[in-house]
């Protein structure tokens, strides 16, 4: 018998706003003034954060992070189409999306400076899950708890992020089966910024796109200009309603770049170029963003000089409060690596105390 072609699939690919702020009309989400003005404080007030962080760990002032630099178009326009019982599941380059669900801007600068009170929520209603290091394993959290939703008849989604390394973990391919299989309410987001760690894009993976991925698994799949938050907003809003209304998970690839270091232990300059750099800031979000509120005429220089001025001082106010001296348990971190007591940890527990009693003499 001849071959037959069985299925066809495609990858569309959405840009609502250009590298130059201009926009297309006929794609736009009719952001209001307010809710388009509201969008780019967060992205300030996200990039202003991280470069005080940066600031404060080679001072000394603060452990090792990962910076979110370039990347504030993906999470913040992603949480703020989520409703208040949708669960954010994060990976660690998220910061902007977490401060719009509500997590206080002390709570990453006590995480980062290895404070397991950074991990406590803002309240007990807060529906964003703990940073997730280890790569991949929050895909399964996602579909299980988008699951757990459903099941409980609440209305209420989950959107998941990843870098584009975490494609290549089982993890990744295990939780989107789940998650489509069983049709769960949940919106994946892989956050492409080209590098895991010093690993180029094309040399992580053989497939044309990374939202191709998704297609495996019979889901919608879409990839967009992840410095465009217009583009993440309309398709995290067509993803989210899809899933409230039972047409399960949908995989979406924002296409940005990882301006900084892949953490602050990183030297980015051995393995990619300075005019590489050059060229992906001049794309950056927060450029053309504020380009399309001045056409608007929504934005001045005198608002943006205002709101510098207004998200420098919060993050001000953030520091001298995280570095109020605390009384907390040095060792707290060591009761939440697993619900009950493993040998092991309770073995490095027990050395981590007699190494701070002996430097305490």
């Amino acid at each position: 018998m001849p071959r037959k072609t069985v299925a066809k699939f495609t990858v569309e690919y959405l840009q609502v706003l250009d590298e130059k702020g201009k926009l297309d009309a006929k794609l736009d989400p009719q952001l209001s003034q307010d809710e388009a003005v509201a969008m780019y404080r967060w992205m300030r007030l996200a990039r202003e954060l991280d470069e005080r962080m940066l600031k404060l760990q080679r001072q000394g002032r603060l452990g090792t992070f990962p910076p979110n630099t370039g990347q504030e178009a993906i999470s913040i326009p992603a949480a703020l189409q989520m409703q208040e019982k949708d669960w954010f599941v994060g990976a660690f380059r998220e910061l902007g999306g977490r401060l719009v669900r509500g997590e206080p801007l002390t709570s990453t600068l006590y995480y980062y400076n290895g404070w397991e009170e950074g991990n406590i929520l803002p309240d007990k209603e807060s529906r964003i899950i703990p940073t997730s290091v280890v790569i991949g394993c929050q895909i399964e959290h996602a579909a299980g708890l988008a699951y757990a939703s459903r099941y409980q008849g609440e209305d209420a989604a989950t959107v998941c992020f990843i870098g584009d390394g975490g494609t290549s973990e089982g993890d990744f391919y295990e939780g989107l089966n789940f998650a489509a299989v069983w049709q769960a309410p949940v919106v994946y987001i892989v956050q492409n910024n080209q590098w895991a760690i010093s690993i180029p894009r094309d040399q992580q993976t053989a497939s044309q796109t990374l939202a191709q991925k998704g297609l495996a698994f019979g889901m919608p799949v879409l990839q967009v200009d992840g410095n465009d938050p217009l583009a993440v907003t309309v398709a995290v809003r067509e993803a989210l309603a899809r899933a409230r209304s039972g047409e399960g998970p949908t995989l979406i690839e924002a296409v940005t770049y990882r301006l900084m270091m892949h953490t602050t232990a990183d030297d980015p300059t051995k393995y990619r170029t300075a005019e590489e750099e050059q060229a992906a800031w001049a794309q950056e979000p927060l450029i053309r963003t504020r380009q399309y509120l001045e056409a608007k005429g929504y934005w001045d220089a005198d608002k943006e000089e205002a709101l510098l001025a207004e998200v420098k001082a919060e993050v001000e106010a953030a520091v001298k409060e995280f570095e109020t001296p605390r009384d907390w348990a040095q060792d707290e971190p060591f009761r939440h690596v697993y619900g009950t007591e493993h040998a092991n940890i309770t073995e490095q527990h027990q050395d981590f105390l007699a190494n701070v009693a002996k430097e305490a003499k």
